[in-house]
């Protein structure tokens, strides 16, 4: 069974020399920053945490009055009502952190409001990403949010397609990709000079002058005899 995965690995490493994959990139916290509905969506994850937040100041709060009350009538209160309110106290304290576990903890309430918002958005950048892509003629498409690059050429750079595509007006983005194109070393153009031109033209002739002078030039006896 090894001998047969090593020759299909072979295989498919053959093909993949035979017929090189085009690989392109995006910046998706570019495209959630600039495309509406993803900007909505996080306004409405952000004033549904701050809500929760506010829940546990309150709680924080309520918990720290308890204190300083409990210490200031710990002389004057009877055990029952000083055993009551450490009661309180202490249920309070877990009310907290439950609270804080249900909404935060992973799997809880936060991961799934994120889920819920942010999945429409998703599905919506991801089709258009394989559309762009599509259209465009790219294997793979790496995002370079997630996974940081060494060096990237702009020239592959495809966010602005896909925001496009998302319906956002790009325009003044484009000049700054276009500048960016510009500068890379590996996309300027090297145009030939006519001065350039010319000596090559002459050292071209030059070197079919010397082909001629060295046919010309009687053989040696050792290369006579040779002949």
């Amino acid at each position: 069974m090894s001998k047969i995965f090593l020759y299909l690995l072979f295989l498919f490493s053959s093909i993949e020399v035979l017929y090189p994959q085009r690989v392109a990139f995006i910046a998706s916290d570019v495209i959630r920053e600039k495309f509406p509905e993803a900007k909505q969506a996080e306004q409405r994850i952000r004033s549904i945490v701050e809500e929760w937040k506010r829940d546990l100041e309150d709680m924080e709060q309520r918990i720290e009055n308890l204190k300083f009350e409990i210490n200031k009538n710990r002389l004057i209160w009877t055990d029952e009502e000083k055993r009551l309110k450490e009661k309180e106290l202490e249920d309070l304290t877990v009310a907290k952190l439950t609270y804080s576990r249900k909404k935060f903890e992973p799997g809880g309430e936060y991961d799934m409001v994120v889920k819920t918002i942010m999945q429409p958005i998703e599905d919506k950048i991801y089709a258009a990403v394989q559309k762009v892509a599509a259209e465009n003629g790219f294997d793979i498409i790496w995002d370079k949010s997630t996974n940081p690059l060494a060096y990237v050429n702009y020239k592959y750079d495809l966010t602005l397609k896909v925001l496009r595509e998302l319906g956002v007006d790009v325009s003044q983005m484009e000049k700054e990709l276009q500048e960016k194109i510009s500068k890379d070393p590996r996309n300027q153009v090297k145009v030939e000079t006519p001065s350039t031109q010319r000596k090559k033209r002459r050292t071209s002739k030059q070197e079919l002058e010397l082909e001629k002078e060295q046919q010309k030039q009687p053989m040696n006896p050792s290369e006579q005899e040779e002949k």
